[in-house]
C-alpha cells in the first residue's frame, strides 16, 4: 500500500473514526478486574492517540510530499549502486568534452499522480555517479508552442530538502502554479525545472558531497542529472544556461554546488540555507569534523583557485539563511556575487513558496537563454 496512496489514507480515516467511535460505544459496558477495565481503556485511547497522529501525519506528508515510500520513510531506500572516487571533478578520470560526446541516452517519463501532465518522472541510471533514481521534469508553456520549436531552454535544477522528494517542490513549495503565470506573462524567463531525487542513504542528508566508498551525490546532480537533461530535451549544457535552487538542506547544496561547479551553474538561489552542513542533523558530512570544516561553503569560497564566476542569492529570516548570507558576502570577492535578503515568515514550504517569483525573477537576470 503506498505511502502516499489514497488507500492508505481512506484507512487510515477509517482507523481514526473507530478509534474515536469505540470508547463512546463500550466505555460503560467493559466488564472484569478493575485491572482490567483500567487496561482496556487505556488501550482503547492510546489506539485513539495513535491514529490520529497516524492520520495527521499521512495527510500531511499527502500534501507535502517528505516521504514518497516506505523506504524513505523507513531509510531502508537503496539508490547507490557504486560509489567509486571520482576525482576532484567528480568525473571519474574523465574529461567533461568525452562526458559530453557520450551517445544520447532518451528516457522513457510517465506523468506523476495528482500534479496533472505537465510533471513527468523517469528513473534515471546515472552512469558516472552510480546512483539510480527518479527524476522530475516540468517544461514551460512555451516549450510545446510551435513558435519555439527551434528554440532551447535554459534549466534551473531544484533540489528539496531533508526529508523531501521532487514532488516537494511541485507539491508543496506549487513550483509550477506560482511560475507558469509568470513565465507566460514574461515577467520570469521560461525554465525547463528539474528535480531529482536527493534522499540516496535512507534518511541521511548527503550535504551534495561525493563520499567514496558511500555516495557521489556532487556527481549525480552536477554531471548525471544535466547529461539527462541535455539528451532528452532542448537544452544546453553551457553554465551560463543552468541554474539551481533549493531550500533548506537543498539550499546548501543548491549555493555549494554553484561555487564547486561554476563551469556546470551560473547562479544558485538558497532559501533558508547554512554555510555549516553541521547545521543539519542527518548530515553525512558533518560525521567527520574535517569534512564538516571543509564543506563549509565559507571554506569552498576561500579554497577556490579562483572567485568562481557565480552568482548567489541567499534569503531567509537572521537566523535562518540571511546572516549565512551576509558571511558569505563579506568574504566574496568578484566575479562572485552574493546577495543577502532578509525575508519574514517561518522554516517551512509556504515562507518558501512565497519568495519564488522574486527568487526566479532574479535568475531570469543571471542565467542566460541558449
Amino acid at each position: 500500500m503506498s505511502l502516499t496512496g489514497f488507500p492508505l489514507f481512506a484507512t487510515a480515516i477509517a482507523l481514526t473514526a473507530i478509534a474515536v467511535l469505540l470508547p463512546l460505544a463500550v466505555w460503560s459496558k467493559v466488564r472484569g478486574p478493575a485491572v482490567v477495565r483500567v487496561s482496556t481503556r487505556a488501550l482503547m485511547v492510546v489506539f485513539a492517540q495513535v491514529t490520529a497522529v497516524a492520520l495527521v501525519f499521512i495527510s500531511v506528508n499527502r500534501e507535502e510530499n517528505f516521504y514518497a515510500s516506505w523506504g524513505d520513510l523507513l531509510g531502508t531506500g537503496k539508490y547507490v549502486t557504486a560509489a567509486p572516487d571520482l576525482g576532484a571533478d567528480g568525473l571519474g578520470g574523465k574529461k567533461a568534452a568525452e562526458v559530453k560526446s557520450e551517445p544520447k541516452v532518451l528516457q522513457e517519463f510517465q506523468p506523476v499522480d495528482g500534479l496533472g501532465g505537465r510533471v513527468k518522472k523517469t528513473e534515471l541510471d546515472g552512469k558516472i555517479s552510480g546512483v539510480k533514481g527518479d527524476v522530475m521534469v516540468w517544461l514551460p508553456p512555451q516549450y510545446d508552442d510551435p513558435a519555439f520549436k527551434n528554440k532551447k531552454f535554459p534549466v534551473v535544477e531544484l533540489i528539496p530538502g531533508i526529508p523531501g522528494t521532487g514532488k516537494s517542490w511541485f507539491q508543496g513549495l506549487k513550483a509550477a502554479e506560482v511560475l507558469e503565470p509568470l513565465m507566460k506573462s514574461g515577467k520570469v524567463q521560461p525554465f525547463i525545472l528539474v528535480s531529482p531525487r536527493a534522499m540516496l542513504l535512507g534518511n541521511g542528508d548527503t550535504g551534495c558531497a561525493n563520499i567514496p566508498g558511500k555516495v557521489n551525490a556532487d556527481s549525480w546532480f552536477s554531471v548525471d542529472v544535466r547529461k539527462m537533461v541535455t539528451d532528452n530535451f532542448r537544452a544546453s549544457d553551457e553554465a551560463r544556461t543552468w541554474g539551481v535552487a533549493g531550500y533548506s538542506a537543498g539550499a546548501y547544496c543548491a549555493a555549494k554546488l554553484a561555487i564547486l561547479h561554476p563551469d556546470r551553474y551560473s547562479a544558485a538561489v538558497s532559501l533558508s540555507g547554512y554555510n555549516d552542513p553541521g547545521q543539519e542533523p542527518t548530515s553525512l558530512v558533518a560525521k567527520d569534523p574535517e569534512m564538516r570544516r571543509t564543506h563549509n561553503l565559507k571554506a569552498l569560497l576561500k579554497a577556490a583557485p579562483a572567485p568562481p564566476a557565480v552568482s548567489l542569492w541567499m534569503s531567509g529570516a537572521e537566523q535562518d539563511g540571511y546572516l549565512s548570507g551576509t558571511d558569505l558576502k563579506a568574504i566574496a570577492q568578484s566575479p562572485t556575487a552574493v546577495h543577502a535578503e532578509k525575508v519574514t515568515g517561518g522554516h517551512n514550504l509556504d515562507s518558501w513558496s512565497k519568495q519564488l517569483p522574486t527568487a526566479f525573477g532574479w535568475l531570469s537576470t543571471q542565467v542566460k537563454a541558449p
